[in-house]
């Protein structure tokens, strides 16, 4: 035989008897119970986290039962309103108190058309013309993104329009229905032309317009910025009012701080915006609570073990000084102890996977029944892997540190 191979097969021997010789002394209730208790806290937090994640997918859709994080909100309107001399507008120091909460992130205007409106249509050979109302927000507030969402009075262009989705619906239902004209869709609606009389100012122009788009978030009929600045400067008669809606992006859905603010200046959101984020506000604080229970109990699980290896080492005092005697170096003999450690993690790794995949599968066909789009899993197991590899360079850590103090003794 040659030195190689005796010098390798005396390493060899050598870490055998190690081995041996410290495992007699390591306790498996003692890892299987650090094993259950970490299983028990890692699964908590990556179930929470991929079933929050699954449900606030939500949020991406528009017409999702979660509300997304804008509020529309106006003045209370008691007895006649303005006829009384009630003040229904919002001054701009009152929007910049808004804009300077901590729950909000920004603030916008709603900029209504300070001329007369009139639409006209031609549907089915049956002409209509009903009055209307305009307003335009800027353009970053919207939930739909249509194309050419712009208007120059110099190109002589459509002016594009967005509505509610709610208005086609009371047409489709209940206008129409009830005269006997056809019903159309969202496809179809944007093909019809539309003639808007503007009046004002001692002037009056038509100028054609198209319906581009419908919003589930904005209750009104939206044009461009560019179109309202033109026809204001144009046709409104005196000096353009403050607003008397506003839109405010929320920094969280159902915050409420922004729920106490509003009841507390007599403002109202329209809809039941404030209701759905409540909604999704109580849905955020539960999976908080569930996530940070299973982190309490990895950390508890974790000093548990270090518990343990800490118990065991002095256990183990005499043949680690032994050990030292006979030339083992601490880093080599901590090497057996890291090796079991990573074994039990990366096996409670794959359990809290596997648990993981078991529970979204449940609930996934529940969640599809009503239209959510599930997200998908590796960023969850990615950070579950994260997790563990900290409680093991932790654990590693640990146990040289407690090693290597037993052998400068």
């Amino acid at each position: 035989m040659s030195d190689k191979k005796r010098k390798k097969y005396r390493l060899s021997t050598g870490h055998a008897i190690v081995w041996r010789l410290l495992r007699r002394n390591i306790s498996a209730g003692q890892l299987a119970g650090y094993a259950l208790a970490n299983l028990a806290g890692l699964a908590i937090v990556l179930t929470a986290m991929q079933f929050y994640r699954d449900v606030t997918s939500v949020w991406h859709d528009e017409d999702s039962f979660i509300s997304k994080d804008y509020l529309i909100i106006s003045k209370k309107v008691s007895g006649m309103g303005s006829l009384t001399g009630g003040n229904v507008t919002f001054s701009r120091e009152e929007i910049a108190d808004i804009s300077a909460q901590p729950w909000a992130r920004r603030v916008g205007d709603f900029t209504a058309a300070a001329f007369n409106v009139t639409a006209s249509v031609q549907m089915g050979g049956a002409g209509m013309s009903t009055a209307l109302f305009l307003e335009s927000i800027p353009s970053e507030y919207f939930d739909v993104k249509p194309r050419g969402w712009n208007y120059d009075p110099q190109n002589g262009d459509p002016v594009p329009v967005i509505i509610s989705k709610d208005y086609l619906t009371l047409y489709n239902f209940g206008f129409a229905s009830s005269r006997g004209l056809p019903q159309v869709s969202e496809a179809m609606i944007g093909m019809v032309p539309l003639k808007l009389s503007l009046s004002g100012n001692g002037m009056q122009e038509y100028v054609d317009a198209r319906i581009v788009g419908f919003s589930s978030r904005l209750n009104t009929i939206a044009v461009p910025e560019e179109f309202m600045q033109w026809a204001n400067g144009k046709f409104a008669e005196k000096e353009l009012p403050d607003p008397s809606r506003l839109i405010i992006e929320v920094n969280r859905p159902g915050d409420p701080e922004a729920a106490k603010y509003l009841a507390s200046h007599d403002y109202e959101s329209a809809g039941d915006k404030v209701d759905n984020g409540r909604a999704a506000y109580f849905l955020s604080v539960v999976t908080t609570v569930v996530i940070a229970v299973g982190v309490i109990i990895s950390l508890l699980a974790f000093f548990i073990l270090l518990l343990s290896i800490y118990l065991l080492l002095q256990k183990n005092r005499e043949k680690l000084h032994e050990l030292m005697q006979l030339g083992y170096t601490p880093k080599a003999v901590a090497r057996y102890y890291c090796v079991i450690v990573i074994a039990v993690n990366v096996a409670v790794l794959v359990s809290s996977v596997i648990i993981l995949a078991v529970a979204a599968h449940l609930w996934s066909g529940p969640l599809e029944s009503i239209g959510v789009n599930l997200a998908p899993l590796w960023p969850t197991i990615l950070t579950g892997t994260v997790i563990v590899a900290l409680i093991t360079i932790g654990n590693i850590v640990a146990i040289r540190r407690n090693i290597c103090s037993i052998f400068r003794l």
